[in-house]
């Protein structure tokens, strides 16, 4: 493995309570903190990862602002699920939890069956079953 990361690595998310924020992504989308720190008073940042590959998502919290520059409308990140059951118990799960959702719809082949479960900062969190994007980006070789 090397010691420099090349590619797209992350993307980042202002959160206002990044405790709450990790729980979110732990239930909904299977991630975990690989790395927390508070680089200054009133600064917390974790990265989060479902370990499949080199990729975090970074949730900035700044003590006192607001989170800004929110994924929405259709602006989402999304994360694939193993089947169409899974996306459908976790969008069930959300609502009753009190989170915003959108779906499950049913686009076909390359989208798939997917629903949107909004975060607690407004951030679109997109579930999907039977993406193609894996097998699409082999193909464009």
């Amino acid at each position: 493995m090397s010691d420099v990361d090349v590619g797209l690595t992350h993307i980042a998310l202002a959160v206002s309570d990044l405790d709450h924020s990790i729980e979110f992504y732990r239930r909904f989308a299977d991630m975990e903190v690989v790395h927390r720190r508070e680089d200054h008073p009133g600064h917390a940042v974790a990265w989060v990862s479902d370990r499949t590959r080199p990729f975090v998502v970074v949730l900035l919290q700044t003590y006192g602002e607001g989170a800004e520059g929110r994924l929405g409308g259709w602006a989402h990140l999304g994360v694939g699920c193993a089947t169409a059951d899974e996306v459908d118990r976790r969008l069930a799960d959300a609502t009753a939890a009190g989170h915003s959702t959108l779906g499950p719809l049913d686009d076909g082949p390359p989208v798939g069956y997917w629903g949107i479960i909004v975060d607690p900062d407004g951030h679109n969190l997109e579930l999907a079953y039977g993406q193609h994007v894996g097998l699409t980006v082999e193909s464009s070789d």
